[in-house]
């Protein structure tokens, strides 16, 4: 099975899928199958500029492209990639990115920026905490069944806003204002229990990232392809103090 390990501790539960898909496929058009198996491999601290070379066709590759891209960032040696004119004519006829990225909203966490990628290259799906809802699943159906994206990466981050707002409402029983209240309600399941304090906020950002990961790999359609080694769904954490980012097993 080509997907990270989870640990089971969360028993998702999010509405069958069959209906989004049928609606998705008559609205959105054709499939495209891509891929093969997942094996992780080190990631350099810096890369080739790839301006020209083919896209990653498979999770490994997927993943490995990455993980080169942040290590190029954390370096300070980002290539840019796909930036120039060539690439921005190209972008008319149609687009084939390679990875979707799940992130929060957070503004210091920009996807392209932290894995340094470029035009047509990531598919981005942000929401605070990381928090599903349809529009939120039926992007990432889009991406995966549509576009046939080998790889989605659940990318939470330290010092996440949400979840604190998540940890602080539960804590004290206060409700968040206006909409933050559903945010905070869709990431409690995942609050951590055995810590305190800033200790908890860290750890319930992790343990959300495996919540949200296993609830996406549960999701039957996003499940097929992984058992097909079409797809690999990964959990990630963006470290800002380090600008690294680290899988979450």
């Amino acid at each position: 099975m080509t997907t990270l390990p989870y640990d089971g501790r969360v028993t998702p539960s999010l509405p069958a899928p069959r209906d989004r898909r049928a609606l998705l496929r008559a609205a959105l058009g054709s499939t495209a199958a891509l891929g093969a198996g997942l094996t992780l491999g080190a990631a350099p601290a810096a890369a080739a500029p790839r301006s020209r070379a083919p896209r990653p066709r498979t999770p490994a590759q997927a993943l490995r492209e990455l993980l080169h891209g942040n290590r190029r960032w954390h370096a300070r040696h980002q290539t840019h990639p796909h930036e120039d004119g060539a690439a921005r004519a190209a972008a008319v006829s149609g687009q084939h990115p390679f990875a979707l990225v799940l992130g929060c909203i957070d503004s210091r966490v920009p996807p392209e920026l932290v894995f340094d990628q470029g035009l047509g290259d990531l598919m981005t799906v942000r929401s605070a905490g990381e928090v599903l809802d349809e529009a939120v699943l039926g992007s990432i159906a889009y991406g995966v069944i549509e576009l046939g994206i080998p790889l989605v990466v659940v990318l939470g981050h330290q010092s996440c806003g949400a979840v604190a707002a998540a940890v602080h409402a539960d804590e004290t029983g206060e409700r968040p204002p206006a909409h933050i209240d559903y945010i905070a309600d869709r990431i409690r399941p995942a609050i951590d229990r055995e810590h305190t304090g800033p200790a908890r906020i860290d750890a319930t950002i992790t343990a959300n990232v495996r919540r949200v990961r296993g609830l996406l790999a549960a999701e039957p359609d996003l499940a097929a392809r992984v058992a097909t080694g079409r797809l690999a769904i990964a959990g990630a954490r963006y470290e800002l103090g380090s600008q690294l980012v680290r899988l979450v097993a």
